[in-house]
């Protein structure tokens, strides 16, 4: 009886603490990958759509191709649930699909896909 009262009191406790996370993260700032390449993402368009630039790019997709995008807004997306964005992002020559979703206050997770095939994501840091 009590670890039944002790599951419901955290089922309960998680139900208030959703909200939080819906208040206190934003897409807005500065994101930094493993490997140094960075993003900044703000909400925009009608409040509610998402605007990527890159500010910086570095590792294997540091090309000439690719440097050509610095500072240049490549990552655009529509909202399509809560925390998560889709639309188009813009490197490496041409465009993919782009999946952004914010997992929580300081990761978010860039996915981008070509063809619907070919998928890749990499987790970015808020700074």
């Amino acid at each position: 009886m009590m670890l039944k009262t002790i599951i419901a009191a955290a089922s309960f406790a998680a139900l208030f603490a959703a909200p939080t996370f819906a208040q206190d993260a934003s897409p807005n700032g500065t994101w930094v990958d493993k490997w140094g390449t960075s993003f900044t993402f703000k909400l925009c368009g009608d409040g509610t759509d998402l605007c990527g630039t890159l500010n910086d790019i570095q590792g294997d997709s540091r090309t000439p191709e690719n440097l050509k995008f610095v500072n240049q807004q490549v990552v655009q997306g529509k909202q399509t649930g809560p925390n998560k964005w889709e639309g188009n992002i813009s490197l490496n020559g041409g465009g993919a699909k782009a999946i952004v979703e914010l997992k929580n206050a300081t990761t978010i997770k860039l996915t981008g896909c070509k063809g619907g095939i070919f998928c890749s994501s990499i987790d970015y840091i808020k700074q």
